[in-house]
């Protein structure tokens, strides 16, 4: 077999094709007038629809890292503003609970200037059930 290059074929207008291989052509080789047919080696292909493929897959992992930082950035936002309204709504706790704790020592001292006396003997009922739970008080 020989390894001689087959002439490039070279389309004379530009509505043609170009064939994708070269049609096999016969080579002298060897001894005596025996032809081998050798098949042209391919022609080089075009290699855009790759360079194509490698731009869109870029061009999405750009737009989902965009997209993952804008939702994140939006989270931390929304984030610093719950804990402001929690930082808030603590504060409010902590005044109420203030208050009740200064309306509870001055409970008795309210209960005596109305004229309200402490009770000697309490007796708890049960209004569901219409018993007694607790206390010395009599049965109805």
């Amino acid at each position: 077999m020989s390894a001689l290059r087959a002439p490039a074929t070279i389309p004379e207008r530009r509505g043609e094709p170009t064939p994708r291989r070269a049609p096999l052509t016969a080579v002298e080789g060897g001894a005596g007038r025996r032809l081998d047919a050798v098949r042209a080696p391919l022609q080089a292909t075009s290699g855009v629809p790759f360079m194509v493929l490698c731009a869109l897959v870029l061009v999405g992992a750009l737009l989902a890292a965009l997209l993952l930082n804008t939702t994140m950035a939006r989270g931390s936002y929304e984030m610093s503003r719950l804990q402001r309204e929690v930082g808030l709504v603590a504060q409010d706790v902590q005044e109420v609970q203030a208050e009740l704790r200064t309306a509870e020592s001055s409970l008795a001292e309210e209960a005596n200037r109305l004229g309200m006396v402490p009770a000697e003997d309490m007796t708890m009922l049960s209004v569901a059930e219409g018993e007694v739970v607790a206390g010395t008080a009599e049965k109805p």
